[in-house]
């Protein structure tokens, strides 16, 4: 299993439906082919409480360790993707909605006021709930009663999940409203630049990727495109492709029928000892290792 997406990198899994716009769901690192979900984005807000073990949950260019009773706000449309702790499984309920359960509609104050100006800041594309602020007790309480709601279903329990969703953004608020400055519209180029640029090398990661092709595709020079990938996401661009390669390589490295080298070629490597040497660089094992700990 693995985070299915567009070219764009936004996930298509429906979140709810269009009645309910709000979905729980348990899910746990070990259930993706990869030990990881890989980036994507959606224009939902992802609340993600952590029920068992430890993860390394990425949100743009911040990493965060979120450990077991504790979560993460994140917000809609920001570029995240989480990963195992020393190769430790973990066990999460993410609640994600569309933020119109908030606010009601557009032009609404609660919009305006309230919700619009955490939306669009960049600066705040997530907040750790790690209780190393006293009011993270209250928003993680908010999110354990939303999933007890979600899982009891009583009658009309629909009122209460969004009361209690509402209450979690006043919570937010009070305490991060004044850090959510409105975002400059290089902001929001730049970061439609680094989708362009993830989607890219998720549609041509087997193929042979060069610095000039990318630059030419968001309108950069080569070093600027690198300067700019660096900065938004804290890992060089071609860093990230290496560990995007890598990612996807470990579905052929489960197929007995695929040998190491054909996994390495498939995910864009060409040569099968440079491929053992970042795989075990990143993974910690050599490619052969990791087949075997899958067949036990």
């Amino acid at each position: 299993m693995q985070i299915i997406t567009n070219t764009a990198g936004k996930e298509l899994k429906k979140h709810g439906d269009s009645a309910f716009p709000c979905l729980v769901s348990y899910e746990c690192l070990s259930g993706y082919e990869t030990g990881s979900f890989l980036w994507h984005w959606h224009p939902e807000i992802e609340l993600t409480y952590i029920e068992k073990g430890e993860m390394l949950y990425k949100v743009n260019q911040n990493t965060f360790h979120l450990k077991e009773g504790q979560a993460l706000f994140g917000n809609a449309n920001a570029l995240h993707a989480g990963y195992m702790y020393h190769e430790q499984d973990c066990r999460y309920i993410p609640v994600t909605f569309d933020p119109k359960l908030i606010y009601g509609f557009s032009g609404s104050a609660l919009f305006q006021k309230y919700t619009e100006p955490i939306l669009r800041s960049f600066s705040l594309s997530a907040v750790p709930l790690d209780f190393s602020s006293e009011w993270h007790k209250d928003a993680v309480k908010d999110i354990r009663e939303i999933i007890a709601l979600d899982c009891k279903r009583e009658p009309m329990y629909e009122f209460d999940m969004i009361a209690r969703l509402q209450h979690f953004w006043k919570t937010l608020c009070k305490n991060m409203l004044d850090k959510a400055p409105a975002p400059s519209g290089q902001d929001e180029e730049n970061y439609r630049r680094i989708r362009r640029i993830m989607s890219y090398i998720a549609e041509h990661y087997s193929e042979k990727i060069l610095l000039d092709d990318i630059a030419e595709l968001i309108h950069l020079s080569p070093s600027e495109c690198s300067r700019l990938f660096k900065k938004c996401m804290n890992i060089t661009l071609f860093g990230y492709i290496q560990e995007y390669r890598i990612e996807r390589s470990l579905k052929y490295l489960e197929d007995s029928s695929c040998s190491i080298t054909e996994a390495g070629l498939l995910s864009g490597f060409s040569d099968s000892n440079y491929y053992t040497k970042v795989f075990t660089k990143i993974k910690g094992c050599t490619p052969r290792q990791y087949r075997k700990n899958q067949e036990l």
